[in-house]
């Protein structure tokens, strides 16, 4: 790249989402107005869930246990820093795993205020937030703004091409399993230049590494990024080029972080670049959530914020609001048996309720059965179905279940997917019966 255009690049300033800087008439004007409303958003909050929303200066780390409120304390803060006047809404980086929950979060913050937060550019997931970012600084990883970001389809496509240049029989070295150690790689950060040697030896007839490299050499030709892109550029550019990064440190105010104990390596590399300057960071977890280790989250994220950010303020919201006694109790009892926990103690105002029960099944057959007996139980005792949920771990088992509902004539309602015999491919098959 020219060196004229290089230092554009570089140097470019972000657009203006505001007119002005954080401690003009602006600003000083919403403080007094919501001083004038005494801040009712704060209303209703318990002790915990109001310490959590007004610790703004520094590292601060809630650790919120399930159904605590976390969300509506994400919200109020939110709200919170944007009405007393800390911030205007385009200098606070808050970031959520789904873009369900940033547009839930979104809407909450405008009912709150009494007006809609449009008027947050940076409240997304990790990937929206990196790729508008990579927009704005591609020339500086050879890409340009204009990039590509394959799906996963385009993305087998690729690495299939990759492998047949290096004369490697396809079945034997799947693209789909190239596809997942790469991901596996960029989750935790590494470019092909720091995968361990012993991993690059994996796959390939040992040619990991270099077929790593020339998907990567690919990608660039194409003007393409795959999603675990997003992040690695970003961590590159900001480790390459400080007065990037400096930009996006003047930017934002406030950093908010939900779901903090699903961050992967890349995830947590990439958050502590951006929010090591002014430390203004706020990351909602639950170490005893961490269910996705499968697809690279570490737990050791959230255990070690402390140690990351010294000084940090831990605030537990305990409070449940959502379970009976004996559900939370037996909860609590299984969980007290994790190692290495931050550790917390959950509590709820709610009637015990029923004894939770726990009921061994050989097999999927006999568990559907027992479920199905258990059903019409209730029903003889007149709980209406209406009542009833049967949760299950994976849409794999819905088979058995569905099964046994139809072969008792009840009827029953999928969430989340159609029935099994709904689905097209399965009324297609039947129809030749």
């Amino acid at each position: 790249m020219p060196e004229e255009r290089r230092r554009f690049a570089i140097s470019e300033p972000l657009p203006a989402d505001e007119p002005a800087p954080a401690n003009t008439a602006g600003l000083a004007a919403r403080a007094v107005a919501a001083s004038a409303g005494r801040l009712r958003y704060l209303e209703g909050l318990n002790p915990e869930q109001r310490q959590a929303v007004e610790t703004l200066d520094g590292p601060v780390l809630v650790l919120s246990g399930a159904g605590t409120g976390k969300t509506r304390v994400l919200t109020t803060r939110i709200a919170h820093i944007i009405a007393t006047a800390r911030a205007y809404p385009s200098q606070i980086l808050a970031v959520t795993f789904t873009n369900k929950a940033a547009r839930e979060m979104k809407l909450r913050v405008g009912l709150l205020l009494g007006e809609v937060a449009e008027g947050m550019p940076w409240l997304g997931t990790f990937h929206s937030i990196a790729t508008k970012m990579l927009r704005r600084h591609a020339e500086l990883v050879g890409l340009r703004p204009d990039f590509t970001i394959l799906d996963t389809d385009d993305q087998i496509r690729l690495m299939k091409q990759v492998i047949a240049a290096e004369n490697l029989d396809e079945k034997r070295w799947p693209a789909r399993q190239f596809a997942y150690l790469v991901d596996s790689w960029k989750n935790r950060g590494l470019t092909p230049d720091k995968v361990p040697p012993g991993e690059g030896m994996a796959f390939g007839n040992a040619k990991g590494v270099k077929l790593y490299a020339a998907y990567q050499e690919r990608l660039a030709t194409l003007n393409a990024a795959d999603f675990g892109d997003l992040l690695l550029h970003g961590i590159a550019i900001f480790r390459t080029h400080p007065d990037v990064l400096a930009l996006y440190h003047e930017r934002f105010r406030f950093i908010l972080v939900d779901e903090y104990q699903d961050t992967n390596v890349a995830q947590y590399l990439w958050l502590r670049l951006v929010a090591q300057s002014r430390r203004n960071v706020c990351c909602v977890g639950d170490d005893d959530q961490s269910i996705y280790g499968w697809r690279g989250a570490e737990v050791d994220n959230i255990l070690r914020f402390e140690h990351d950010f010294p000084g940090a303020k831990v605030i537990r919201l305990e409070h449940n609001y959502r379970s009976t006694g004996h559900i939370l109790g037996a909860a609590s009892g299984l969980i007290a048996h994790n190692e290495g926990r931050l550790g917390k103690t959950l509590r709820t105002d709610a009637e015990d309720g029923a004894m939770v029960t726990v009921t061994g099944a050989w097999d999927s057959q006999e568990e559907a059965r027992l479920i199905g007996d258990e059903i019409e139980a209730l029903q003889a005792k007149a709980h209406a179905l209406s009542e009833m949920a049967v949760l299950v771990r994976i849409s794999a088992q819905m088979r058995e279940f569905e099964d046994r509902v139809v072969n008792l004539g009840l009827p029953y309602r999928v969430i989340g997917g159609p029935r099994f015999y709904e689905r097209m491919e399965i009324r297609d098959a039947l129809a030749y019966f």
